[in-house]
């Protein structure tokens, strides 16, 4: 008889997770689960607890009540276990610029506990790895943000770790270095890395996210596939341009009546766009009212709902931080 395997323990599993700032709760009952192998996007605005959720995952906060597991090791109770599965990359690289590329990848493993020559060995794959090579003897200070991303990235995989926790990784980076940065991000979760990424870049987590988990306000509100949250908004989106300035009250007026959300206009541009039921029909009928009070349109579309949508209808009811600050 052939043994039944027990499924895999999952990356990271948190429970509950409640963390306070005074009189702020940050985080107030977070369920959190990242298999092992795949990417976990962990979406909010500021101040919806992301950077919060990544500083109790990583030991560096202590979470009010709840439970939390990375790689098996509870994070309470066996912070320095946990510490050596893991890799951390955070939004701003931590990257020492008075050191060269090597230098600061030979340092990480040297803290890591690695024998020198092991050390050195690691630092040059990684190099390699991330086409650092050519500019491995150059202080880190001389380096490209992309660069900097890049050999920060590097830094937080010297150990092997089970589980890379990415803060906001590409903040600041330019497009070019921003696909390189989600490349990279692919070759890991294709060696069986699991990786769980906090971003506000939307297009990021539908491109490189398994799973997507939103937080608003410490709490969790919608979990899911890319394609499920967006398919939960249901509709479609109606999208016009008007020729003239004098038109977009108008198209504002038309787009209120025929959708069933609040529409969304953009006055400069003479542009606007609202969720609609069906799509032709809304279409036709809003080209009707248009013509009617004589607004003349220069573009006329539809669109499936994506993530930006799914994310501003979650949060449209006002949630999400009105003060200003970092993300807690």
């Amino acid at each position: 008889m052939t043994a039944v395997q027990a499924p895999p323990v999952p990356a990271v599993r948190a429970a509950g997770i409640v963390k306070s700032f005074g009189a702020h709760r940050a985080l107030d009952g977070v369920d959190l689960t990242v298999p092992a192998g795949s990417v976990v996007g962990l979406l909010g605005a500021n101040g919806a607890g992301k950077t919060t959720m990544v500083r109790v995952l990583t030991t560096l906060l202590a979470a009010d009540a709840g439970r939390a597991q990375v790689a098996g090791f509870d994070v309470a109770a066996e912070p320095d276990r946990v510490r050596r599965c893991i890799g951390l990359s955070g939004q701003y690289a931590a990257v020492d610029g008075s050191l060269t590329g090597y230098e600061n990848l030979y340092l990480v493993g040297r803290l890591y506990g690695l024998r020198k020559r092991a050390a050195a060995g690691r630092a040059r794959e990684l190099l390699a790895e991330f086409r650092l090579e050519g500019a491995a003897q150059r202080r880190a200070g001389t380096y490209s943000g992309g660069m900097r991303r890049r050999l920060d990235l590097a830094g937080a995989l010297v150990a092997r770790p089970a589980v890379v926790v990415l803060d906001e990784p590409t903040t600041g980076l330019d497009p070019r270095s921003r696909l390189e940065t989600w490349d990279m991000v692919r070759d890991l979760v294709a060696d069986g890395t699991a990786v769980l990424l906090t971003t506000q870049y939307l297009e990021e987590a539908d491109r490189l996210a398994d799973g997507i988990v939103v937080l608003d306000r410490g709490r969790v509100v919608a979990r899911g596939t890319a394609d499920e949250l967006k398919s939960a908004v249901g509709g479609v989106q109606l999208h016009l341009v008007v020729a003239e300035q004098s038109d977009v009250d108008v198209m504002r007026r038309v787009l209120a009546e025929v959708g069933v959300r609040r529409p969304v206009v953009e006055d400069q541009l003479r542009r606007g766009h609202v969720l609609v039921r069906d799509g032709p029909d809304e279409v036709a009928e809003a080209l009707r009212r248009l013509r009617a009070r004589g607004a003349r349109v220069l573009d006329v579309g539809l669109h499936r709902p994506d993530l930006d949508d799914v994310f501003l209808r979650l949060t449209e009811d006002g949630s999400g931080p009105s003060g200003k600050g970092a993300d807690r």
